[in-house]
């Protein structure tokens, strides 16, 4: 029997790559994952307790689409204290997860034939959003040199906007790179957008993971409450809150509303004992930070030593944030998803394609370190032999 019509715009989206590695390694629990942007740290238990306990007490009906009041005071004061700016709470929207914050967003401002501007390298569903609504992705890669490192040209961002361009989509600190938007580009790429009426969407989830200062460079150091500023928030990351699929989006407080009904068309509301857990991570959360930060600096230390000796790798440079190290592979550029492929079947060990985060990234390869020395040492011990045979 034939299906019904499904539209194009979602039947053509091709399968995530990193998908298309970690399938291979389902139900194998010898194979060391790195492929995910995932620590091996279980969230603190201070912070599971308060969400046990809500559960205990009944709170399983619905609730706020936008949150509980509470909780979005709770984060409009956390990031008033992290940021340079004040955030007032109507200015705070909880969504089920970093992705579906970006989904929402999208949702509310993007038309079929729009267009967004995306940086890349970058974590691949920022694309996948904007086709999935019959949008058209941009990409702006990168430069990569021995001099700067990875920058940005935001000439390149000018060249790529035009009147169907809706937004320009940044994520800093960066997945995959560790690259970090500096202060004064950001406020070139905030006076452009205001000079053109064009969103930017900050993907700000490693915001916290950096391993000098308290924050990295944020938007919302710098813009007001009425710029055209959608930035992105994650409890995945920080506070090691992964499987929870809590988020949030700070945006100009008109939109508030809109974001609302959005929400009670897609999910309803995030449960009330994960807004609990939430809750107690933004008020007494520092200490699983620290946890989470000394966790990934171990890895990153693990890192630097390891990776820049495994057979064929060139172009490592140790990230000032995130928890990812990548790494070059020369003459891959056209087999990179095939290596990540044999390298779980014959040395199981599981790390991400570069072509999965989008152009520029060809021959390039991630692998999250933000995991016990143990299991690190263990990977790396897996992929001298893997890489050493391709």
């Amino acid at each position: 029997m034939p299906l019904g019509h499904i539209r194009p715009a979602v039947a053509g989206i091709e399968e995530q790559q990193i998908l298309a590695v970690s399938k291979l390694a389902l139900g194998d629990p010898s194979v060391i994952a790195l492929w995910y942007g995932e620590s091996d740290l279980p969230t603190d238990p201070a912070l599971r307790r308060p969400a046990i306990d809500s559960l205990n007490a009944g709170e399983t009906f619905y609730t706020h689409k936008r949150g509980l009041p509470e909780f979005t005071d709770a984060l409009a004061a956390y990031m008033t204290g992290l940021h340079a700016k004040p955030v007032a709470a109507n200015r705070v929207t909880l969504t089920q997860s970093g992705m579906s914050a970006i989904m929402l967003i999208f949702q509310m401002i993007l038309d079929p034939g729009d267009n967004a501007v995306i940086v890349s390298p970058v974590w691949p569903n920022a694309q996948s959003v904007v086709r999935a609504l019959a949008g058209t992705p941009r990409f702006v890669a990168l430069d990569n040199n021995d001099a700067q490192g990875w920058h940005l040209d935001m000439e390149k961002i000018r060249a790529q906007c035009d009147g169907r361009t809706r937004a320009i989509f940044v994520n800093s600190p960066n997945n995959p790179t560790g690259w970090v938007m500096p202060p004064e580009q950001l406020a070139e790429m905030l006076e452009f957008a205001r000079e053109r009426g064009i969103w930017i969407v900050a993907d700000e989830v490693y915001n916290r993971m950096v391993y000098d200062g308290r924050a990295a460079p944020s938007f919302l150091d710098i813009a007001g409450p009425d710029d055209p500023v959608l930035v992105v928030n994650s409890f995945s990351k920080s506070w090691a809150m992964t499987g929870w699929r809590m988020g949030w989006i700070t945006h100009p407080a008109e939109l508030g509303e809109l974001l609302g009904n959005l929400i009670e068309f897609n999910y309803s509301c995030v449960p009330v004992f994960l807004q609990r857990g939430g809750m107690a991570a933004v008020q007494h959360g520092e200490q699983a930070v620290a946890t989470m930060i000394d966790h990934c600096r171990a890895g990153r230390a693990i890192c630097d030593r390891r990776l820049p000796s495994l057979p064929h790798v060139t172009g490592y440079r140790s990230p000032t944030a995130s928890f990812y190290g990548f790494f070059h592979i020369p003459g891959t550029e056209d087999r990179t998803l095939q290596i990540c492929q044999d390298l779980v079947r014959a040395a199981k060990v599981g790390i991400a394609p570069g072509t999965a985060f989008g152009p520029g990234a060809e021959g390039w390869y991630r692998l999250c370190f933000a995991q016990s020395p143990d299991r690190l040492e263990e990977a790396f011990d897996r992929l001298q032999i893997g890489l050493g045979a391709i």
